[in-house]
């Protein structure tokens, strides 16, 4: 009993230290309410472990590893001091103080982290774990029984009245645990019956949380025998909604073992949610900072070069510049910022060879955290099915574009999904969200429910030119072929690349020998480099350039509005297409990206001239050719295999980097009040 006391005393003197009491007393005034008259009142009280610990070892200890215990201990003060104080006349009873413990953080060690690898499938203590995954699946949001009130049936009896027995949820145990029809009054025996109009009903979300490794098995390439297993995760009350499929968290839950028919199901009861992402490295290679010193000069060599050596093991150098910095720009540029906005562009590659610039997307997820590679025959957005642990409701399932939230989602050849599928991928690309239909009669609802979910990826497909389907005669001078892919749909994509080989069979013959050498002596390079960069290399760069924050100059700036507004009248004015604002957030994200990827956090007017190439060539392969007169490979226009070709290069987008300027000044009238004339 002594220890009890102290027990007490402890949690009484944290909660006045922590500003637990000052709160519990604001909560106890919304409790005056006349028309609030419930079984149980809960109070939330945040519990940081540490303060505990330092205060008193054996309280902190009693709260790590018998929450449950320490509840009701909690319990009892809140309830002597809401007497004491006289908070509320409401609460007659320490019962119907429903306490709720919200742990601030666990204390860094293996014993309260679960791996959810590896999550054990035994009866253990029911002690809070810390554990870090990716939501693939949620319900919708039902109601539970938060609490509950019993009176005796028998009217001679001191519990036919009042607040004796009052029943509330606690982890782990499910609604007929809280309500049923078999408990018994302890002092006469007699059968308890509910007080049906002081029942407390909650919220309630069903979550399933993996671990992020599972996503490797959705990049397309090889993977061994392991198996990941999802755990179900109880979300109520405030925790409802605090979690979005294809999210990362960290989760910080008391594992339980739920009773539900004939079977155990292991579960974790949710106690606090905090969105999480992992660490990335914090610096590049000494290869990348070697290059990064010895290119300083040219604001454009530093990116030509890691888009010359991506890729060495599939395609030899030279060949898909374009589409290797592209894919490149893609990878740095899609990200989600401190304010949950999404960053990113989607890429359509138009090509007569698919299966090679299909191995070169999938090799570019693998520099990703999150990168899905989709099969046509599975679900692309969500799946519904029943809930299966006794909420009767629909169990929203994500799909690829929603399991690589904050990534890539790569598509593949667009020439095998079939129309319908193709509307629907067209309509989340132009809305970039995507709605799910709830039947409520199959799902155990009065009414039809409709949700929607942001799709917040960029996607990657391919389309191939050789398929030809209605092609006219008098196509506009310059417009690709999109094979099986409508004009709106490639509409709808932010950047289209064209992928032709600029010297035909060499090429082929070139490709031919780089396979066949490859396939022989992996690893091996038939064009010998002095700049040879490996997977990791890349992988660091494109993790570091991901996070650098970048700001607009005044002359960037400037070069995309002259080119946007000079675009869209000369357009106008001779094709009668008009170029929708979505253009200046491609051309501002392009701009961003080169200057990510050249490593600079200042995007200069020379990221914007490239951003304008690679924008007029797509504009150029979806509506034809416009007074703007740029190479079909603007980006690339010539050879780099020494420098000599990136002297070349330079010197030719100095000279296209005038052309714009000119462009801007004729069909931009005041461009020059902006703009100065080199």
């Amino acid at each position: 009993m002594a220890d009890l006391f102290f027990l007490k005393e402890s949690i009484l003197i944290y909660l006045d230290r922590s500003g637990g009491l000052e709160k519990l007393i604001d909560d106890c005034k919304l409790l005056n309410d006349p028309q609030q008259n419930e079984a149980a009142y809960r109070f939330k009280i945040n519990v940081n472990p540490s303060d505990l610990i330092e205060m008193d070892p054996v309280l902190g200890d009693c709260v790590l590893h018998d929450p449950l215990r320490a509840t009701v201990l909690f319990q009892s003060v809140c309830f002597l001091a809401m007497k004491t104080l006289s908070l509320t006349e409401k609460i007659q009873t320490a019962s119907q103080v429903n306490v709720s413990l919200n742990f601030t953080h666990l204390p860094s060690f293996p014993e309260y982290m679960l791996d959810l690898c590896s999550f054990p499938r035994v009866y253990g203590p029911m002690r809070p774990k810390s554990m870090e995954g990716v939501v693939i699946a949620m319900t919708r949001i039902t109601k539970y029984t938060q609490g509950a009130r019993f009176l005796c049936t028998n009217d001679n009896c001191l519990c036919s009245t009042g607040f004796h027995y009052i029943r509330v949820h606690i982890p782990g145990a499910t609604e007929s645990a809280t309500v049923r029809n078999d408990f018994t009054c302890m002092i006469c025996s007699s059968q308890l019956k509910e007080d049906v109009k002081f029942r407390v009903l909650g919220d309630k979300q069903l979550v399933e949380l993996i671990h992020v490794k599972a996503l490797d098995v959705l990049r397309g390439h090889q993977q061994d025998s392991t198996r990941y297993q999802s755990v179900t995760l109880f979300l109520r009350d405030e925790l409802c909604n605090s979690m979005r499929i294809g999210r990362l968290y960290r989760v910080i839950g008391i594992p339980a073992l739920v009773h539900q028919w004939s079977n155990i199901i292991w579960s974790v009861e949710a106690n606090s949610v905090q969105p999480w992402e992992p660490k990335c490295c914090p610096e590049v290679s000494h290869r990348f900072q070697e290059l990064l010193h010895l290119t300083a000069s040219s604001p454009w060599r530093f990116s030509a070069i890691v888009a010359h050596c991506f890729g060495l093991e599939l395609a030899p150098p030279g060949l898909y510049n374009t589409l290797k910095l592209g894919l490149l720009l893609s990878l740095v540029q899609t990200r989600t910022d401190a304010n949950n906005t999404f960053h990113g562009f989607d890429v359509l590659v138009v090509t007569s060879d698919t299966l090679i610039l299909d191995r070169l997307m999938e090799y570019s997820l693998n520099l990703v955290c999150r990168g899905v590679r989709h099969q046509a025959s599975g679900e692309l957005f969500t799946s519904l099915s029943r809930d299966e642990h006794g909420a009767g409701t629909a169990n929203i399932h994500a799909g690829s574009a929603l399991l690589a939230t904050g990534g890539i989602c790569m598509l593949g050849d667009l020439g095998c999904y079939k129309k319908d599928k193709l509307d629907h991928i067209h309509s989340v690309l132009e809305s970039h969200s995507v709605s799910v239909f709830i039947p409520g009669k199959k799902y155990g609802e009065d009414a039809d429910q409709q949700l929607s979910f942001p799709v917040q990826c960029s996607f990657w497909g391919l389309t191939d030119s050789s398929q030809h389907f209605g092609k006219t005669d008098f196509a506009v001078l310059g417009t690709a072929e999109m094979g099986p892919v409508p004009a709106q749909f490639a509409e709808a994509f932010g950047l289209v690349i064209q992928c032709r080989d600029r010297v035909g069979e060499q090429a082929a013959y070139a490709q031919s020998v780089h396979t066949l050498q490859q396939a022989m002596q992996p690893g091996t390079h038939t064009f010998p480099s002095y700049w040879d960069f490996s997977n990791k290399d890349y992988k660091e760069l494109v993790a570091l350039s991901k996070n650098l924050q970048v700001e607009l100059s005044p002359e960037a700036e400037k070069l995309i509005h002259g080119y946007y507004m000079a675009s869209r009248r000369a357009r106008t004015q001779s094709q009668g297409v008009k170029i929708s604002l979505a253009s200046v957030k491609l051309l501002l994200s392009l701009a961003e990206a080169h200057c990510r990827l050249s490593l600079r956090t200042r995007v200069l007017e020379e990221d914007a001239v490239v951003a304008v190439l690679l924008c007029e060539n797509s504009v150029t392969l979806k509506h034809g050719a416009s007074a703007l007169i740029i190479p079909s490979d603007a980006a690339f226009p010539c050879d780099m295999g020494d420098m000599e070709g990136l002297h070349r290069r330079d010197t030719i987008l100095d000279e296209l980097h005038q052309n714009i300027l000119r462009f801007i000044y004729t069909y931009a009238p005041g461009a020059d009040t902006y703009i100065t004339e080199e």
